[in-house]
């Protein structure tokens, strides 16, 4: 495989780690039955904020703490108002999002354009010089190596254990996990902060690794919480598939890049804006084949495409937690 791509490939996998990050924080989250709306501001604060913990103290970990305890801040004050005073999540989040944003840029202000400490690439001995594996996943950074171990931890956790299993009750069912012992607005709170946290990490992940440093307004952050929240959607809540939809989205990022030179009478803000409506429509598909007016259309194919159509949105379709925004109270 020519050098070039295998190396912009490898790109791709790096650039996906913070959105793996925010999207399966979301994924927890949302499995709890809680939507967190605030993951664009989030990210865009923690960004901010964890570079300047670090260029302040001298500390990448430090940096990375302040993000987390940011972003669980952020969605534990979600919890507060959705849990305890029964107020309108979406609303709620909607409002924090553009208040971590105009302060991620009101804050931020003083320490644009400073040079900052970066994570450095950790090849791993052994494994780095195995032909076209090595050069994509065996020359990453640590957050890299993290992204693929949380995308198999939180899949383990959801699907293969017990208290796992409960989280996806308290999400689709809170009455029948309550019956089964289950402190559902205790729970609810815990996984929507490690939610928060996971996606309040992801924002130091740019200014330290991805994107280095701190632009405020040309950061080119903007945006990315909004994409998280529609690939947690496109995943169908499941981390495998969220992960692939991250992993997507830094392809089609990618290839805008890489396409550019071959068209060059078309703006390069086109190809550089063209992923977020590209993912749109991806998850117009996934939620297509849920509409009446696609069975009637299938209804009248013939029946070897029909089938084929059928199989095709029957794999891509995903299903919200049943309880998903809808508040718990103990009877």
């Amino acid at each position: 495989m020519n050098e070039i791509i295998l190396i912009g490939l490898a790109g791709i996998i790096a650039v996906a780690a913070p959105i793996i990050f925010a999207t399966i924080g979301e994924t927890i989250t949302e499995r709890a039955g809680v939507i967190n709306l605030s993951l664009n501001g989030t990210i865009l604060l923690t960004a901010m904020a964890g570079f300047v913990v670090s260029v302040k103290t001298d500390s990448l970990l430090l940096g990375f703490l302040a993000g987390a305890a940011i972003g669980a801040f952020v969605a534990l004050i979600i919890a507060f108002t959705s849990i305890t005073l029964k107020q309108s999540q979406v609303a709620v989040g909607f409002v924090l999002t553009l208040l971590c944003r105009d302060l991620a840029y009101f804050l931020g202000n003083p320490f644009m354009g400073l040079p900052g400490p970066r994570i450095p690439s950790l090849p791993i001995s052994g494994l780095k010089d195995i032909p076209l594996i090595g050069t994509l996943f065996f020359k990453q950074d640590i957050l890299v190596y993290l992204s693929f171990i949380l995308i198999a931890a939180a899949y383990w956790w959801i699907f293969k254990t017990r208290p796992g299993l409960m989280l996806q009750g308290i999400g689709e069912r809170p009455a029948a996990a309550f019956v089964r012992g289950a402190n559902v607005n205790r729970m609810r709170y815990i996984y929507t902060m490690i939610g928060g946290a996971l996606v309040g990490i992801a924002g130091p992940m740019y200014s330290l690794s991805a994107k280095a440093g701190w632009k405020g307004t040309i950061t080119g952050l903007d945006g990315i919480g909004w994409i998280a929240l529609a690939i947690t959607i496109f995943g169908g809540w499941n981390p495998i598939r969220a992960a692939f939809g991250a992993y997507l989205f830094a392809l089609l990022q990618w290839l805008g890049i890489v396409l550019q030179p071959s068209f060059q009478n078309i703006p390069s803000q086109v190809l550089q804006v063209a992923p977020f409506p590209l993912m749109i429509l991806a998850l117009l598909l996934v939620n297509i084949g849920n509409t009446e007016w696609v069975d009637r259309t299938l209804a009248g194919l013939p029946e070897s495409a029909r089938r084929f159509i059928a199989q095709v949105l029957r794999a891509l379709r995903t299903t919200p937690p049943a309880s998903l925004g809808t508040p718990f109270e103990n009877e």
